[in-house]
């Protein structure tokens, strides 16, 4: 292994095992703990686009069962191999001019070729910088989706800006193209704290600063992703027709991983509610088949990801936008089911808003068919739990939820009367002032 450099080193150690890319990036997250690295990002280094820093190198030594000191020589021979890449034999030139006019204008354009070297050697970053952004990216996104926003949004804040510095200096041209997809994903994140906040002009904001970045680095995942925190800002404005067209737009870009059922999964409920039922079940159909279909694996884990629980949560409501009592129990079912999933998962995995929203759902299903103790039984677990925790989306669920109870039917029924009260009460305190974190857009 001598002379062999760290990308064929990588290759031969993943191929003798018979492991895929994606294999070795699980090995590699499961030793450390964090879902951090990709088949891609292993892509890279075989490809030696990318050199594994040593904080890596340790964990792929584990992982293939060799000594950390023969990557580190495989590394030696691939950085030696790029210092003598393009030292061509100079061919030879006719003079026209003195030798020694021409020997001067040589060694001024030396002195050239010197500057612009030690302007490359100048950069603001490295792989190891580069890699503890996207670590901390991927943590953030794993997060958010389990974790009060007051704990996350300073530093989702803090770390954005400093990619933004990153990126106002320089590095190479492959660095470059990472931190515009941390960038995206940091500017996807912000636009998503705005948008459970309520702020949804600033959260368009952050959106087209997402897609800008998205688009600068030729991400087609994020650039599909985008269109989704855009169609879910539509549909929260009110602008339902727009929120699907924003959605079925977004499936042009051809991604892998779950983003192709998440973009459906929105179209369908935001048609349903826009009216259209025809191709509300249509789309919930095609976002099925979506999944079945699913090609390759989400790149970044938490909010990025499109879990099959956030999908039966979706189709929920969905199916109750749809109506009609077949379509309600359907509802009832896939809200029942995002609940159980979600229950299973890691804690992490488990999205608040979610379960908060499954279950207002299933207490608007059971309100649907009649049932006001099984929407009683629903409630309890958004009621008592801290307002702090639900998003502006919720609160207006809960809002919703309480016209319904005060329709004539209920206007008398004491029980109705309780819930309205109780939903009324929640959802002012989750709407407060002091449930925001201060300075948010700033």
């Amino acid at each position: 292994m001598g002379d062999t450099g760290i990308g064929a080193l990588l290759v031969r150690l993943r191929t003798e095992r018979g492991w895929s890319q994606q294999r070795v990036a699980d090995e590699c997250n499961t030793l450390e703990g964090r879902a951090t690295k990709t088949n891609k990002e292993i892509g890279r280094y075989e490809r030696e686009v990318r050199i594994p820093v040593p904080y890596t190198r340790k964990y792929l030594a584990q992982v293939f069962g060799v000594d950390a000191a023969v990557l580190d020589r495989a590394v030696a021979v691939s950085k030696s191999r790029r210092g003598s890449d393009g030292a061509e034999e100079a061919l030879p030139v006719r003079l026209t001019v003195p030798p020694c006019t021409v020997m001067g204008n040589v060694s001024a354009d030396a002195v050239a070729s010197a500057d612009f070297a030690r302007f490359i050697a100048q950069c603001n970053t490295d792989e190891f910088v580069v890699e503890q952004v996207e670590a901390d990216v991927a943590r953030l996104a794993r997060a958010y989706v389990s974790h009060p926003l007051l704990e996350l949004y300073v530093e989702i804040k803090r770390l954005r800006n400093g990619v933004f510095e990153l990126l106002r200096g320089r590095q190479h041209p492959r660095q470059t193209t990472d931190l515009y997809v941390a960038a995206s994903r940091l500017c996807g994140l912000s636009a998503h704290v705005c948008l459970d906040l309520g702020d949804y002009g600033s959260a368009a904001t952050h959106a087209r600063t997402a897609r800008a970045c998205a688009g600068a680095a030729g991400h087609a995942g994020m650039l599909a992703w985008v269109r989704a925190v855009e169609s879910l800002i539509a549909y929260w404005n009110g602008h339902y027709e727009r929120a699907a067209r924003l959605a079925h737009s977004g499936r042009q870009h051809r991604a892998d991983g779950t983003i192709g059922a998440r973009l459906v999964s929105l179209e369908a409920r935001a048609l349903a509610i826009a009216g259209d039922r025809a191709g509300a079940v249509a789309a919930l159909a095609d976002a099925e088949r979506s999944r079945e279909a699913m090609p390759g694996h989400d790149e970044a884990p938490g909010i990025f990801a499109f879990p099959a629980a956030k999908q039966f949560a979706y189709a929920g409501t969905s199916h109750l936008a749809v109506g009609g009592r077949k379509h309600v129990q359907r509802a009832i079912a896939s809200a029942e089911t995002a609940i159980r999933l979600y229950r299973s998962a890691e804690d992490d995995d488990q999205s608040v808003g979610d379960l908060f929203a499954a279950h207002v759902d299933l207490a608007r299903g059971h309100l649907l068919l009649g049932d006001l103790d099984g929407t009683q039984a629903m409630l309890g677990f958004v009621l008592d739990a801290p307002p702090e925790r639900m998003s502006a989306s919720i609160v207006r669920r809960l809002t919703a939820l309480g016209q319904e109870l005060s329709g004539s039917q209920y206007r008398e029924a004491a029980q109705a009367v309780h819930l309205r009260e109780r939903l009324q009460h929640t959802a002012v305190l989750a709407a407060s002032p002091s449930s925001h974190p201060p300075e948010l857009t700033t």
